[in-house]
C-alpha cells in the first residue's frame, strides 16, 4: 500500500494484485512469505510463538545479510494482520481521558462542585481506582475487523460516529490466571486498532439498569481497523512509551503516550485472564486516550480522513464514507424510556 508508514519490521496478511493472501514478515519495506499451516493464517504463528521468533530473527538477520529477495509492499493491499477468535477491549482506562469526561460532564461528582473541585475529585477517585479498581472490559465480534487503509463506512443510521485510537496487544502463549508479573510473557507483539463506535446507538435507557449495548454501539462492519502490521514485543523494549496520534483532516485530535493507562497491559491480563482463557492471536484494545469525538462535539462525517499512528508501530488510513441503503431497510430504532413512553 503506497504512502502509509510502515515500522521496520512487522508480521502481517497482504494481499496480491491477483487476489492471493498471504502471511508475511515484514522487513524494511519489503514483505517476505510466511509458511503456516493454513494459508495466510497468522493466528498459527503466534501459536507456536516462542519457537517462530527466534526462527525470524534469524531470517531478518539474513534478509539484512542480503541473501533473500523480498515483494515489495507498495505492491500489496495490507489486510488486517491478525483473524483472531476473540477480540477484547477495556474501556475509561486513560487516566486524563476519565478525568476531562467527569470534569466537563459532572459524572460521577457530588452536585454543587465547582470545575476545579470536580476535577481535583476525578484525580483522587483515578489515583484510587488504580491502585484498588479493575479493569472493564467488553468484548467485540469478529465482523468488525477491517484493514488500515479501509475506508469506514458510516452508518446511515446514525450521526455520532466516533473513534478511539487503540494500542493493541497481541497474544502469544495461552493465559489463564495469569499473575500480572508474568503477564507480558503472554504478549506475541503489538499493533494499532480503533475503536470505533456509536454513540447515539450505546446508551439504553429502555433497560437502564443493564448498562451499555455493545452490540448497537460498538459491533457495526468496519469498527475495528486494525494493524498496519504486528510488531514483535521483543522490539518494543516499553510499550507504555509509547505515542498514540490520531489526526482528523489533518488536525490532531488525540496525542498521548501509552503511560497514561489506569491500568496497565500486565494487570489487564491478569485480570482478562482471572475470568477467561486467552488465546494465541487474541487482540485486547487497551483503551483510549483523551480526544475523541465527543470530547469534542465534533462526530465523523462523509468525507473525512483519519489518520492514526503510534510510534514504532506505523498508522493507519481510514477515509469516511457514507452508508447508501435501500428505501425499506431495516433501521435503528432509537431507545427510549418505556416509563416515559407509557407513561408511567
Amino acid at each position: 500500500m503506497a504512502g502509509i508508514e510502515l515500522p521496520p519490521i512487522g508480521i502481517g496478511r497482504f494481499q496480491q494484485a491477483n487476489g492471493t493472501i498471504l502471511a508475511g514478515l515484514l522487513c524494511d519495506g519489503a514483505v517476505y512469505p510466511l509458511d503456516t499451516p493454513t494459508p495466510a493464517d497468522t493466528c498459527a504463528l503466534f501459536t507456536a510463538w516462542e519457537n517462530v521468533w527466534p526462527e525470524l530473527e534469524c531470517r531478518i538477520a539474513a534478509i539484512r545479510a542480503g541473501g533473500e529477495a523480498g515483494i515489495a509492499v507498495d505492491g500489496l493491499a495490507i489486510l488486517p494482520p491478525v483473524e483472531p477468535r476473540q477480540i477484547l477491549c477495556v474501556g475509561a482506562n486513560y487516566r486524563r481521558h476519565v478525568v476531562d469526561i467527569m470534569t466537563d460532564h459532572e459524572a460521577g461528582s457530588a452536585p454543587g462542585l465547582t470545575r476545579e473541585e470536580r476535577r481535583a475529585r476525578a484525580e483522587r477517585l483515578m489515583d484510587h481506582r488504580a491502585a484498588e479498581g479493575s479493569p472493564f472490559a467488553f468484548v467485540k465480534p469478529f465482523g468488525c475487523l477491517a484493514g488500515p487503509g479501509d475506508p469506514l463506512v458510516l452508518p446511515a443510521d446514525s450521526a455520532q460516529v466516533d473513534w478511539e485510537l487503540e494500542l493493541a496487544a497481541v497474544i502469544g502463549r495461552p493465559a489463564r490466571r495469569v499473575p500480572r508479573a508474568q503477564a507480558l510473557d503472554h504478549v506475541a507483539g503489538y499493533t494499532i486498532a480503533n475503536d470505533i463506535s456509536v454513540r447515539d446507538h450505546i446508551s439504553r435507557p429502555d433497560i437502564p439498569n443493564m448498562g451499555l449495548d455493545w452490540i448497537a454501539g460498538k459491533s457495526g462492519p468496519g469498527m475495528l481497523p486494525l494493524g498496519p502490521v504486528i510488531v514483535p514485543a521483543a522490539m518494543v523494549p516499553d510499550p507504555y512509551a509509547l505515542q498514540l496520534t490520531l489526526r482528523l483532516n489533518g488536525q490532531p485530535m488525540q496525542d498521548e503516550a501509552a503511560a497514561d493507562m489506569i491500568f496497565d497491559i500486565a494487570r489487564i491480563i491478569e485480570f482478562l485472564s482471572t475470568h477467561m482463557l486467552l488465546l494465541p492471536g487474541d487482540v485486547i484494545c487497551t483503551g483510549s486516550p483523551a480526544g475523541n469525538g465527543t470530547h469534542y462535539g465534533r462526530f465523523l462525517r462523509n468525507g473525512d480522513l483519519m489518520q492514526g499512528a503510534i510510534s514504532g508501530l506505523g498508522e493507519q488510513y481510514v477515509a469516511c464514507v457514507a452508508e447508501e441503503i435501500a428505501a425499506d431497510a431495516v433501521r435503528h430504532r432509537p431507545f427510549a424510556s418505556l416509563a416515559e413512553s407509557a407513561g408511567l
